[in-house]
């Protein structure tokens, strides 16, 4: 079974920086497209970015251009570097394939909180 371990949250004020990471076993990790999703209280998981093997990639509107997703295949590991992060950019942040399918494994996540 696949296994997700994401990490690299925190608390951040306004206007901060966070890199995310997210450490995926498999051996098809490097043909696997993957994605960043997150979740805010009350509110349904939404991706915020995606990474094809071949390193093309797409992301929500509310974070292109303050958020960048990249990938070490090598390492079996993708990243999220968050910049001018804004209050409603607090969820927890999952990492996982594109797209997910029901009954799809998802790690524990990783809890960024932005606020003053």
């Amino acid at each position: 079974q696949v296994q997700l371990v994401e990490s690299g949250g925190g608390l951040v004020q306004p206007g901060g920086s966070l890199r995310l990471s997210c450490a995926a076993s498999g051996s098809i990790f490097s043909i696997t497209t993957m994605g960043w999703y997150r979740q805010a209280p009350g509110k349904q998981r939404e991706q915020v970015a995606r990474i094809t093997s071949s390193g093309s990639r797409n992301y929500a509107d509310s974070v292109k251009g303050r958020f960048t997703i990249s990938r070490d295949n090598a390492k079996n590991t993708v990243y999220l570097q968050m910049n001018s992060l804004k209050p409603e950019d607090t969820a927890v942040y999952y990492c996982n394939r594109h797209p997910t399918f029901y009954g799809d494994y998802w790690g524990q996540g990783t809890q960024v909180t932005v606020s003053s």
